[in-house]
């Protein structure tokens, strides 16, 4: 039975909207196993004038016919309406009806027509009556340019679009309510906020026991995944097979991520875009740069479960095999500190304004030459620096200053004149005693641990 996890303000708004005497037209989309069909059973759940459809891989034909069988379940005098698209939706219209249709693409892969004949009766029919239509897809691409950009058909009717994200370390936890603080963010830096995924854990077992049955065993729900939806999304996946794996294994720059793919420098940013596109690979910068001009850029994988599937099952399946039942302990456990530790920045970076009190610009991670920050928060009254620490020895006051040598080296131009910096030190383990009575003593000083982060990263 699927877990229904939040989307609490989403589903405010799609049933706010379903309620409006407006026509509305909403796009939900995002990447595969995020929940969207989910979400939107859940928004119709009790209502006697919703129409769900979930479209499938199929001929146009069919399709229609499916979607018939789908409107007179739930309207029945429909059945003697002409099997045409524009003349149900008009139909539909006339009963004020909530419509979904789901995974749009496949309509529009057999019949590109679609969006155009859509617009037209919504420009002459339903845009007076109080019908609300949602498209939803999960091809990123499709959604974009058919739907949303400037040159589709449906440009500028729509109404509301949620670009549905994954969850929240703090949501994911009700997935895993039996697991401590520090084992859930090892869950989440392993599974991520992917509500499919997550449903796998069972969390009366050991993340370990998790781990090795639903990711590292060949009979895993979750062994062949990331390929297969990989190879739904790429007509030649191979390169880019490669290009994740270099970026697993910690290579952040082009020429790094170039170097270890075996890929052509000059091609390398196509790829790239296109991994953006499907919301796999993110590009950051210094928190202190444009994103327009910088051209400081290092490259990520987005997704934590794909990150963690590149890094110890993709071209390790014949060692999994041999290993069997020991291949957590034997691949993952050695390195899974060192897998989680920039996951642990990212949550620290979310967590920075629940945990300061200042009103941030903005959040993010820093580097310059040979000088990095994992935590720097930029606002009026001048800069919060911070330190991750996902060891397994307490931080000392040595840490701290290094800190305070490396954020002398930030240049900001907005920062104020008399601006001071605040340091932030996140553990894993703890404080030694040196820093703690630093801590006590030094109004400029604070000190976190996995708790606070957590406790303090927003819904």
């Amino acid at each position: 039975m699927s877990k229904f996890v939040n989307r609490a303000r989403e589903l405010t708004d799609i049933q706010a909207r379903y309620d409006s005497d407006d026509a509305e037209l909403i796009i939900l989309y995002g990447r595969r196993r995020l929940g969207k069909s989910e979400l939107a059973r859940q928004s119709i759940a009790g209502r006697e004038d919703a129409v769900y459809y979930q479209a499938i891989e199929s001929t146009a034909p069919n399709q229609l016919d499916q979607f018939v069988d789908a409107a007179t379940a739930q309207f029945p005098d429909l059945a003697n309406i002409r099997r045409d698209w524009e003349a149900l939706l008009t139909a539909l219209g006339d009963r004020d009806a909530v419509v979904i249709i789901d995974e749009f693409p496949f309509l529009i892969e057999e019949d590109d027509s679609l969006p155009s004949r859509i617009q037209r009766v919504w420009d002459t029919e339903l845009q007076d009556t109080a019908t609300t239509l949602v498209l939803i897809g999960s091809s990123i691409s499709v959604m974009e340019d058919e739907v949303l950009a400037g040159g589709s058909p449906l440009y500028g009717r729509r109404t509301a679009t949620i670009d549905l994200k994954p969850l929240t370390v703090r949501d994911a936890r009700e997935f895993f309510p039996d697991y401590d603080p520090e084992t859930a963010v090892k869950a989440w830096a392993i599974y991520g906020g992917t509500p499919y995924y997550l449903q796998t854990i069972d969390s009366t077992k050991s993340l370990a026991e998790n781990v090795q049955s639903s990711v590292l065993s060949d009979r895993g729900l979750l062994y062949a995944e990331p390929e297969f939806l990989l190879r739904t999304e790429l007509r030649q996946p191979n390169t880019y097979f490669s290009i994740l794996r270099a970026l697993a294994h910690g290579r952040r720059t082009p020429n790094e991520i170039a170097g270890m793919a075996g890929v052509e420098s000059g091609s390398l940013s196509t790829y790239l875009q296109k991994l953006q596109r499907l919301r796999l690979v993110e590009r950051h910068i210094p928190v202190t740069e444009s994103p327009k001009s910088s051209k400081h850029g290092r490259y990520r994988i987005a997704d934590p479960l794909f990150r963690f599937w590149f890094r110890f099952v993709y071209g390790n399946q014949d060692r999994l095999r041999l290993l069997g039942d020991d291949a957590y302990e034997e691949l993952v456990a050695p390195e899974l500190a060192d897998h989680v530790s920039p996951l642990f920045e990212r949550l620290c970076q979310k967590a920075l304004p629940g945990l300061v009190d200042r009103q941030f610009l903005r959040v993010g991670q820093w580097w310059f030459q040979e000088h990095e920050l994992d935590v720097l928060g930029l606002s009026r009254d001048g800069l919060v620096a911070g330190e991750c620490k996902f060891t397994s020895t307490p931080v000392s006051e040595g840490v701290l200053t290094d800190l305070e040598r490396t954020a002398d080296n930030v240049r900001w131009g907005d920062e104020p004149a008399d601006a001071t910096t605040q340091y932030a030190l996140f553990s894993r383990s703890g404080f030694t005693d040196d820093i703690r009575r630093q801590a006590e003593e030094r109004e400029d000083v604070s000190l976190y641990g996995i708790p606070d982060v957590v406790d303090a990263i927003p819904p």
